[in-house]
């Protein structure tokens, strides 16, 4: 709630009326799934890396007498996947919350000052 103290209430207008006409394209919008991907692939980058490093050298002797490069790229692509959809529903649902509690919000507002002359 803290963050929507410092909006000002032209940005809360304005959010608002963007959300309540595009939430349902919002929920399967490309973009945060392309984040999310990224994110994903970055961390299964990361994890290629350190075993290529040799950094652990018992975690590397078993990596490579137990798993296959397949298995590791297929591991990395559905963590990847996984990150994408996690990432895009948490942003949707995130900006849902935004918009519900701006529109308590502005209700509560309204019916105040209905209810002072």
């Amino acid at each position: 709630m803290n963050y929507f103290r410092r909006m000002s209430d032209a940005e809360k207008e304005a959010f608002l009326a963007y959300w309540s006409k595009n939430r349902e394209k919002e929920r399967t919008s490309l973009r945060p799934f392309l984040v999310g991907l990224s994110a994903g692939l970055a961390i299964g980058i990361s994890v290629i890396l350190i075993l290529e490093s040799g950094w652990y050298e018992r975690a590397n002797m078993v990596s490579n007498t137990r798993l296959s490069s397949f298995v590791l790229l297929f591991a990395i692509v559905l963590i990847s996947l996984f990150m994408a959809f996690f990432y895009r529903k948490f942003r949707w649902e995130m900006q849902e919350q935004q918009y519900h509690e701006l529109l308590a919000a502005k209700r509560k507002k309204e019916k105040n000052e209905t209810k002072q002359p």
